[in-house]
């Protein structure tokens, strides 16, 4: 092995080596429980940013882990249209050139479109190939492709004849620069400072009588249809029946009752334009207003804003506060932080408008899903955003699904010319009207909102209208990793989806990482210029470095602060693997390992046992989405057990000159270990231990597979536990962390020798000592002086070690004031842990409660810390003072 690990060396060269075998392949095979994860679709225009990586990294560990399970793991890839985006960026390309969509026409403009993604779409799957991800390329979908595009007819023609889909004039998000309706994901909400204008509305036939409104928008007051207050608020009472006159338009306007109206709030009093506010839009609705918009689709003040007709809605509300002013219908200005809806593409400010769009009838969709998390379907990790998930389905709106671009799926309703007959079909181009066979149709010219296609994706990619072997095998699917921000938006629609479409749930889990963060707890952006790009992190660090860093520091529940050194640990711990395995390599030598009839040596029937546990909580860990903790129980077992532990132990037994059996048990157990652990940390680590994998494979100590990527995985049980053995061991680690806590305390150097009194409390403990003093004076460099209940030497610091004693004869080196203080820490720490034993048993509750090995457990710890903390405070007592 080469004696640096270089991952630009390595990791374009294994993933070659895995597609060359076709490891990412899966297919239909009865023998084996699929398991199957389609990846959330990243748009066209995308490119990787940390949390693609993270997100991406999470599906791989989770898609290799089952692989090696024997299941067949499908992990499906593809990309997303993303209408408004990618309409986007080509029409800035085509402003470059001087042209426009509308110069170019409609079928053009789609030529230069497809043109555009087939030079560019395709960028961000490249890129998670050099994170590892593991997926079947062969399988590779695009929402715009034949198949999902008839899939997206299928399922609007069969919501449109069962009437869940309708058009109809509802309040949309607009954007006045792109022109289209928004979903309520494509609008950021940005505080900004503002005002709360108060206006005086005159009441009809009463002189100097006013209703006071407060609004955030004073310019939409000229597409005002009313004014609403509740009708149990006694100040407004006798305005049953009356009528107010519209400010500076002269207009007469009822007051109406409503309970929607928060008394409480402001005056009590609130404006009604039903055109311009989804509240308003109902209000207006319960109470026959009708409707009246006053901007057209540039947020500009048409025909219906009387003098204000023209102006730009900034340049409107500016004029009609001058105007109120003017009249003395301005009652006060207040300062206020307004959050703003903004397009998530150009960043122009929202407008709220009524618009004549096509929509989905929710409530029967919802009820579906409800009634299906009642059972438990899907489940949710971590379980409280089950909750967030059913809130929105309890408060559903009806979902606006029509968008006015030309980028994406056509809505597939035509309109007959020759009978006006409005039917919807499969097919692309019908050959005829359905009611009277003419064939001259026209198709409705708006798209579906990308998110109709996105949530057919579970099941459309597996072949779905068509009853495929891909989609009787692998659907439902078995997990959904994804951020929060999408749970209503995407993972909730296919829910309802798949249960309308097929009956069944599209996925069993759904597991919702976290949020990657900057350092200082901000989102990244490149507004800010905060972003961490994860190809320049693969480049400087390697992509298992950056994989072990991501999960390393993704606790469930929580959101990632992440700095560009975070990844330091990912790259020091490929190292510190390479390392190891390379030192194995060396000492282990070439030739098969042996098994010995029985393991006798302390040390290897103790990391076997760890092995053992470490399998067991690794394997746990991964099957029940909690990486961060299977990462830090392979960083602990690899790193601390194994390398800094065992293989210290173990150096002088794999030396040439060792006895024979001794030497043949160290190695086999040596192989053994190193070649589980390969599999433990294949799936956070797949580039680094499938090249390991194969200079072990060389060195012919087992008979292995080709591909550590298709191997099996270790079983916990195949290796036995040792409670007698990882008690000892971890009783003489305390032991040398004792005697490094006082060389470090006294600043002694670490290379010093140094003589150590052991006071044993038993002969157990004399047992346990002389079994691993070769190790204690090894690991921390020292002569041993044992026995039992040895008398302390003068001058002397202590540490304490459950009952144990450990003098250190320190004569003119001794801070005896550092030592009183390390003491007394000691004393308070033990006292805390036998007040929180004691009230435990002190609580009648647990006493009946839990079961008796458990009392017994904490009744033993209570007799054990009693123990040390009598030798602690002992100590303290027969300490000079400084």
């Amino acid at each position: 092995m080469e004696s640096r690990y270089e991952p630009k060396q390595v990791e374009s060269e294994i993933y070659r080596y895995w597609e060359s075998i076709d490891a990412f392949k899966a297919t239909v095979d009865k023998s084996k429980v699929p398991y199957t994860i389609v990846i959330p679709p990243p748009n066209v225009t995308g490119a990787l940013h940390m949390g693609h990586a993270l997100n991406n990294t999470i599906q791989d560990i989770l898609i290799r882990f089952e692989r090696k399970r024997g299941r067949m793991a499908l992990w499906l890839p593809g990309t997303d249209h993303a209408g408004i985006a990618t309409q986007n960026v080509v029409e800035k390309a085509l402003k470059k050139e001087g042209l426009s969509r509308q110069k170019l026409g409609r079928e053009k403009f789609l030529e230069r479109v497809w043109a555009w993604k087939e030079e560019y779409g395709d960028r961000i799957l490249s890129q998670l190939r050099r994170i590892g991800s593991s997926c079947d390329w062969s399988r590779t979908r695009f929402t715009l492709d034949e198949g999902l595009a008839r899939a997206v007819r299928v399922n609007f023609k069969r919501l449109y004849e069962s009437g869940l889909v309708f058009r109809g004039k509802r309040i949309i998000n607009w954007c006045p620069r792109c022109e289209t309706a928004l979903a309520e994901d494509e609008v950021e909400k940005v505080e900004r400072d503002s005002f709360i204008w108060h206006l005086k509305y005159p009441v009809k036939g009463e002189a100097n009588r006013f209703v006071t409104v407060a609004t955030t928008r004073p310019e939409t007051m000229i597409g005002d249809l009313g004014v609403a207050v509740h009708p149990e608020d006694p100040r407004y009472a006798d305005l049953q029946g009356k009528s107010l006159v519209l400010p500076l338009m002269e207009r007469e306007i009822p007051v109406v009752f409503d309970r929607a109206v928060e008394r409480e709030f402001g005056t009590g009093a609130v404006k009604v334009t039903p055109s311009h506010d989804p509240n308003d839009f109902e209000i207006g609705q319960r109470h026959g207003l009708g409707l009246m918009r006053v901007m057209d689709d540039r947020a500009v003040m048409n025909e219906l804003a009387g003098a204000y007709r023209g102006l730009t809605r900034e340049a409107a509300r500016k004029q009609v506060v001058a105007d109120l002013e003017a009249k003395g219908l301005l009652d006060k200005v207040e300062k206020h932080k307004n959050a703003v809806g903004q397009c998530y593409r150009c960043d122009t400010i929202v407008e709220p408008i009524e618009s004549l769009q096509w929509f989905v009838k929710m409530r029967p969709l919802a009820d579906l899903a409800l009634a299906a998390l009642e059972r438990g379907e899907p489940k949710f990790h971590p379980e409280r955003w089950a909750s967030f998930y059913k809130s929105w389905l309890v408060d559903v709106r009806d979902w606006c699904i029509s968008r006015q671009l030309w980028w994406g799926h056509r809505i597939p309703v035509f309109t007959c010319q020759s009978c006006q007959h409005e039917f919807s079909s499969e097919a692309e181009k019908p050959d005829g009207c359905v009611k009277c066979g003419s064939t001259d149709l026209k198709q409705d010219d708006d798209v579906l909102d990308t998110w109709f296609s996105s949530a057919l994706w579970p099941f459309s990619t597996l072949g779905w209208p068509d009853d495929s072997a891909d989609l009787k095998y692998f659907y439902p699917t078995s997990t959904l990793s994804t951020d929060r921000g999408i749970i209503f938006f995407w993972v909730a629609r296919m829910v309802m989806m798949g249960l309308h479409n097929l009956g069944k749930i599209p996925f069993a889990d759904v597991n919702i990482h976290s949020t990657v963060l900057d350092e200082q707890g901000r989102k990244m952006s490149k507004s800010l210029g905060n972003g961490i790009d994860p190809i320049e992190v693969i480049d400087s660090y390697g992509a298992d470095a950056m994989r072990y860093s991501l999960i390393d520091l993704t606790v469930e529940g929580q959101d990632t602060k992440l700095a560009i050194t975070k990844f330091e640990k990912g790259r020091n711990f490929a190292n510190k693997l390479w390392n190891a395995a390379r030192f194995a390599i060396m000492k282990v030598g070439p030739g098969a390992v042996k098994a010995p009839a029985r393991l006798t040596d302390l040390a290897d029937r103790w990391i076997v046992s760890r092995l053992s546990a470490a399998t067991a909580a690794i394997t746990e860990c991964l099957g029940d989405f909690r990486l961060n903790e299977a990462s830090r129980e392979l960083y602990s077992f690899a790193w601390n057990d194994f390398c800094d532990w065992y293989l210290e132990i173990a150096k002088p037994r794999l030396e040439e000159s060792a006895e024979a059996s001794s030497r043949e048990a160290c190695r086999y157990v040596v192989a053994t270990v190193l070649r589980d652990l390969l599999h433990l940390a294949h799936p956070i680590m797949p580039f680094l231990t499938e090249s390991i994998w194969k200079h072990v494979r060389a060195q012919n100590w087992f008979e292995l597979p080709e591909a550590l990527i298709t191997a099996n995985w270790p079983r916990a049980e195949s290796h036995p536990r040792d409670a007698e053995a990882d008690a000892q061991v971890a009783w003489l680690q305390d032991v040398v962390r004792g005697i490094r806590n006082a060389r470090a305390r006294n600043a002694v150097e670490p290379a010093k020798a140094l003589d150590v009194h052991a006071s044993l409390p038993t002969d157990r403990e004399r047992s346990m000592l002389e079994q691993g003093a070769s190790w204690i004076e090894k690991l921390a460099k020292v002569k041993l002086i044992s026995g039992v209940k040895l008398p302390r030497p003068a001058e002397s610091d202590v540490e304490v070690v459950g009952a144990t004693e450990l003098y250190f004869p320190l004569r003119g080196m001794i801070d005896f004031a550092k030592a009183r203080e390390n003491l007394e820490k000691q004393i308070a720490r033990v006292e805390g842990a036998v007040k929180s034993v004691e009230a435990k048993l002190g609580n009648p509750s647990f006493r009946d409660r839990a079961p008796a090995e458990v009392v017994a457990s904490e009744t033993k710890r209570r007799d054990e810390l009693a123990v040390e903390l009598a030798a602690l405070r002992k100590n303290l007592d027969q300490l000079p003072r400084a």
